[in-house]
Protein backbone atom coordinates (compact mmCIF):
# COMPACT_ATOMS: atom_id res chain seq x y z
CA UNK A 1 0.00 0.00 0.00
CA UNK A 2 1.09 3.51 -1.12
CA UNK A 3 1.38 6.00 1.80
CA UNK A 4 -0.09 3.95 4.81
CA UNK A 5 0.42 6.48 7.49
CA UNK A 6 -2.25 8.74 5.19
CA UNK A 7 -4.41 5.83 5.25
CA UNK A 8 -4.19 5.24 8.68
CA UNK A 9 -4.98 8.68 9.91
CA UNK A 10 -7.79 9.06 6.86
CA UNK A 11 -9.40 5.83 8.60
CA UNK A 12 -8.63 7.41 12.36
CA UNK A 13 -9.69 10.66 11.61
CA UNK A 14 -13.46 9.42 9.99
CA UNK A 15 -14.34 7.16 12.71
CA UNK A 16 -13.62 9.98 15.17
CA UNK A 17 -15.77 12.30 13.31
CA UNK A 18 -18.70 9.42 13.03
CA UNK A 19 -18.00 9.25 17.09
CA UNK A 20 -18.44 12.89 17.48
CA UNK A 21 -21.18 13.03 15.10
CA UNK A 22 -23.61 10.50 17.19
CA UNK A 23 -22.96 12.72 20.52
CA UNK A 24 -24.53 15.93 18.08
CA UNK A 25 -21.59 17.94 17.45
CA UNK A 26 -20.84 18.93 14.03
CA UNK A 27 -18.02 18.29 12.23
CA UNK A 28 -15.69 18.98 9.76
CA UNK A 29 -12.46 17.27 7.99
CA UNK A 30 -9.94 19.12 7.45
CA UNK A 31 -6.46 18.02 5.76
CA UNK A 32 -4.28 21.22 7.38
CA UNK A 33 -4.02 24.19 9.23
CA UNK A 34 -5.08 26.42 5.97
CA UNK A 35 -8.05 24.31 5.09
CA UNK A 36 -9.40 24.54 9.05
CA UNK A 37 -8.70 28.55 8.43
CA UNK A 38 -11.26 28.30 5.37
CA UNK A 39 -13.77 26.15 6.99
CA UNK A 40 -13.80 29.14 9.66
CA UNK A 41 -14.39 31.87 7.45
CA UNK A 42 -16.10 30.32 4.54
CA UNK A 43 -18.67 28.10 5.85
CA UNK A 44 -19.00 28.30 9.68
CA UNK A 45 -18.73 32.37 10.51
CA UNK A 46 -21.30 32.94 7.34
CA UNK A 47 -23.42 30.00 8.50
CA UNK A 48 -24.02 31.39 11.91
CA UNK A 49 -24.23 35.11 11.10
CA UNK A 50 -21.91 35.43 13.88
CA UNK A 51 -21.67 39.14 14.74
CA UNK A 52 -19.09 38.92 17.58
CA UNK A 53 -16.26 36.59 17.93
CA UNK A 54 -14.06 35.40 20.97
CA UNK A 55 -11.84 32.82 21.66
CA UNK A 56 -9.71 30.61 24.44
CA UNK A 57 -6.11 30.05 24.70
CA UNK A 58 -5.26 27.75 22.29
CA UNK A 59 -1.96 26.76 20.29
CA UNK A 60 -3.69 25.32 17.44
CA UNK A 61 -6.47 28.02 16.83
CA UNK A 62 -2.86 30.38 16.44
CA UNK A 63 -1.28 28.01 14.07
CA UNK A 64 -4.48 28.54 11.40
CA UNK A 65 -3.45 32.01 11.77
CA UNK A 66 -7.30 32.89 11.90
CA UNK A 67 -6.06 35.03 15.37
CA UNK A 68 -4.84 37.64 13.05
CA UNK A 69 -7.07 37.13 10.05
CA UNK A 70 -10.35 37.46 11.70
CA UNK A 71 -9.72 40.64 13.45
CA UNK A 72 -8.88 42.24 9.97
CA UNK A 73 -12.53 41.06 9.48
CA UNK A 74 -15.20 43.89 8.83
CA UNK A 75 -17.97 44.26 10.63
CA UNK A 76 -17.61 41.92 13.74
CA UNK A 77 -17.15 42.52 17.45
CA UNK A 78 -13.80 41.11 18.45
CA UNK A 79 -13.44 40.11 21.84
CA UNK A 80 -9.57 39.86 21.90
CA UNK A 81 -8.69 37.78 25.28
CA UNK A 82 -4.71 37.89 23.86
CA UNK A 83 -4.24 41.26 24.34
CA UNK A 84 -1.62 41.55 26.92
CA UNK A 85 -1.65 45.65 26.16
CA UNK A 86 -4.61 45.85 28.33
CA UNK A 87 -4.55 45.78 32.31
CA UNK A 88 -5.10 42.45 33.91
CA UNK A 89 -8.60 43.72 35.33
CA UNK A 90 -9.48 44.79 31.76
CA UNK A 91 -8.46 41.42 30.60
CA UNK A 92 -10.57 39.51 32.96
CA UNK A 93 -13.57 41.72 31.93
CA UNK A 94 -13.24 40.93 27.99
CA UNK A 95 -12.85 36.99 29.18
CA UNK A 96 -16.68 37.45 31.09
CA UNK A 97 -17.81 39.50 27.97
CA UNK A 98 -16.48 36.81 25.42
CA UNK A 99 -18.58 33.95 27.25
CA UNK A 100 -21.72 36.10 25.66
CA UNK A 101 -19.68 36.06 22.24
CA UNK A 102 -22.10 34.37 19.39
CA UNK A 103 -18.57 32.79 18.29
CA UNK A 104 -16.25 31.09 20.54
CA UNK A 105 -13.07 29.70 19.31
CA UNK A 106 -10.80 27.23 20.93
CA UNK A 107 -9.10 23.87 21.28
CA UNK A 108 -9.41 20.94 23.29
CA UNK A 109 -6.95 19.18 25.45
CA UNK A 110 -7.73 15.57 24.32
CA UNK A 111 -10.35 14.09 22.45
CA UNK A 112 -11.63 10.55 22.77
CA UNK A 113 -12.47 7.93 20.11
CA UNK A 114 -15.68 7.49 22.20
CA UNK A 115 -16.49 11.59 20.47
CA UNK A 116 -16.11 13.46 24.14
CA UNK A 117 -13.74 16.79 24.60
CA UNK A 118 -11.81 16.93 27.75
CA UNK A 119 -10.24 19.82 29.28
CA UNK A 120 -8.74 21.16 32.35
CA UNK A 121 -8.40 25.12 33.13
CA UNK A 122 -6.24 27.85 35.23
CA UNK A 123 -9.48 30.18 35.07
CA UNK A 124 -12.60 28.18 33.52
CA UNK A 125 -13.19 30.84 30.84
CA UNK A 126 -12.82 28.37 28.08
CA UNK A 127 -14.16 25.00 29.26
CA UNK A 128 -16.91 27.66 30.52
CA UNK A 129 -17.78 29.01 26.54
CA UNK A 130 -17.04 25.47 25.43
CA UNK A 131 -20.36 24.59 27.66
CA UNK A 132 -22.48 27.21 27.79
CA UNK A 133 -22.68 30.96 27.07
CA UNK A 134 -21.68 31.44 23.20
CA UNK A 135 -24.24 30.72 20.85
CA UNK A 136 -21.48 28.94 18.60
CA UNK A 137 -18.22 27.01 19.40
CA UNK A 138 -15.52 26.29 17.17
CA UNK A 139 -13.12 23.10 18.40
CA UNK A 140 -9.86 23.27 16.33
CA UNK A 141 -8.37 19.62 17.35
CA UNK A 142 -5.18 18.10 15.97
CA UNK A 143 -4.82 14.40 15.67
CA UNK A 144 -2.16 13.90 18.22
CA UNK A 145 -5.29 15.11 20.88
CA UNK A 146 -7.12 11.96 19.96
CA UNK A 147 -6.81 9.13 22.92
CA UNK A 148 -8.73 5.66 23.34
CA UNK A 149 -10.96 6.49 26.34
CA UNK A 150 -11.80 9.15 29.29
CA UNK A 151 -8.96 7.46 31.81
CA UNK A 152 -5.96 8.24 28.51
CA UNK A 153 -7.32 11.81 28.17
CA UNK A 154 -7.66 12.96 31.60
CA UNK A 155 -3.80 11.12 32.31
CA UNK A 156 -2.84 13.33 28.88
CA UNK A 157 -4.06 16.08 30.26
CA UNK A 158 -2.49 16.20 33.47
CA UNK A 159 0.95 14.73 32.70
CA UNK A 160 1.56 16.46 29.19
CA UNK A 161 -0.31 19.31 28.82
CA UNK A 162 -0.51 21.26 31.60
CA UNK A 163 3.04 20.66 32.42
CA UNK A 164 4.40 21.63 28.90
CA UNK A 165 1.83 24.33 29.29
CA UNK A 166 3.76 25.10 32.84
CA UNK A 167 6.94 25.66 31.53
CA UNK A 168 5.54 27.21 28.04
CA UNK A 169 3.70 30.22 29.89
CA UNK A 170 6.68 30.38 33.03
CA UNK A 171 4.64 29.13 35.70
CA UNK A 172 6.29 28.78 38.99
CA UNK A 173 4.84 24.59 39.96
CA UNK A 174 6.62 21.21 40.56
CA UNK A 175 5.48 20.10 37.61
CA UNK A 176 7.86 22.34 35.46
CA UNK A 177 11.02 20.53 37.34
CA UNK A 178 9.66 17.23 37.16
CA UNK A 179 8.10 16.89 33.94
CA UNK A 180 4.71 15.54 35.06
CA UNK A 181 1.65 16.18 37.83
CA UNK A 182 2.56 16.35 41.62
CA UNK A 183 -1.39 17.83 42.32
CA UNK A 184 0.41 21.15 44.07
CA UNK A 185 -0.82 23.83 46.15
CA UNK A 186 0.76 26.16 43.86
CA UNK A 187 -0.21 29.47 43.13
CA UNK A 188 0.52 29.34 39.88
CA UNK A 189 -1.44 26.17 39.48
CA UNK A 190 -3.00 26.32 35.54
CA UNK A 191 -5.00 22.86 36.80
CA UNK A 192 -8.13 24.00 38.47
CA UNK A 193 -11.53 23.15 36.48
CA UNK A 194 -12.18 19.78 34.38
CA UNK A 195 -14.61 19.76 31.96
CA UNK A 196 -16.04 16.69 30.37
CA UNK A 197 -17.97 17.05 27.19
CA UNK A 198 -19.69 14.42 26.45
CA UNK A 199 -22.56 15.43 24.18
CA UNK A 200 -23.33 19.05 22.35
CA UNK A 201 -26.61 20.61 22.99
CA UNK A 202 -28.00 21.78 21.45
CA UNK A 203 -27.06 19.82 18.39
CA UNK A 204 -24.35 21.29 16.36
CA UNK A 205 -23.88 23.90 18.80
CA UNK A 206 -20.58 23.12 18.90
CA UNK A 207 -18.42 22.52 15.73
CA UNK A 208 -15.32 20.34 15.66
CA UNK A 209 -12.43 20.84 13.03
CA UNK A 210 -10.62 17.71 13.29
CA UNK A 211 -7.18 19.00 10.85
CA UNK A 212 -5.04 16.14 9.99
CA UNK A 213 -1.64 17.61 11.86
CA UNK A 214 0.04 17.39 15.19
CA UNK A 215 -0.79 20.56 16.56
CA UNK A 216 -0.85 22.36 19.92
CA UNK A 217 -0.08 20.30 23.33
Amino acid sequence: MDKPMDHYWQLRLKAVKEALEANHFEVFLANDVGEARKIVKEQILPATGAKSVSWGGSMTFLATGLYEEIKKMPGLEILDTFDRSKPPEENMEIRRRSVLADLFITGTNALTEGGMLVNLDMIGNRACSINFGPKHVVILAGRNKIVSELDDAMYRVKNYAAPVNAMRLDKKTPCVKTSYCEDCKSPDRICNVWTITEKSFPKGRIKVILINQDLGL
